[in-house]
């Protein structure tokens, strides 16, 4: 049985997000204005549970720069190629980028660049599987489900070094 799935909201500097949790660990964070955004958070707000408020105080934590890993349950990945990229991803610390290659490498699979580029277009845990953090071999940003202009904040709020 998966559980009850509960929200709540929070307001974060770089605009308002969406904890989504389900069977006791966290499901999904979003950005309200993500397309990804599940249709029953986009509804009417649920009583948050326990796991909801500590996804908030680490979200505050992390925001203010006294949090640089988080320390939740988490929801299985869908597939398990998903969940080794996130268990591969959950490895680079803040501050540190990596590339989708480096990323495919680390999961013993260095022809599958674009593959964990769609695994990561796919991540319903923004910041908590720091995708943000996966960065092009040519320096670039890549891509980023919240945005590139979040993406940047984020990496500078982390102290990642200058991206293009």
């Amino acid at each position: 049985m998966v559980g009850e799935m509960c929200w709540c909201a929070y307001d974060s500097p770089l605009g308002r997000m969406v904890a989504v949790s389900r069977g006791g660990c966290l499901a999904g964070l979003y950005f309200d204005d993500q397309r990804d955004l599940p249709a029953l958070a986009a509804s009417a707000e649920m009583p948050a549970n326990g796991l909801l408020g500590e996804v908030g105080e680490q979200l505050t934590d992390y925001f203010g720069g006294r949090r640089r890993r988080f320390e939740l349950p988490l929801l299985a990945a869908p597939t398990a190629f998903q969940q080794r990229v996130r268990e591969a991803l959950l490895q680079v610390g803040a501050g540190d980028t990596c590339s989708y290659a480096a990323l495919a490498a680390a999961i013993g699979q260095p022809r599958a660049a674009r593959a964990v580029a769609r695994a990561l277009a796919a991540n319903p845990l923004v910041v908590v599987v720091p995708c943000h953090r996966v960065v092009t071999s040519a320096g670039g940003l890549g891509g980023f489900s919240a945005g590139l202009p979040r993406k940047r904040a984020l990496l500078a709020l982390e102290g990642g070094g200058a991206v293009q």
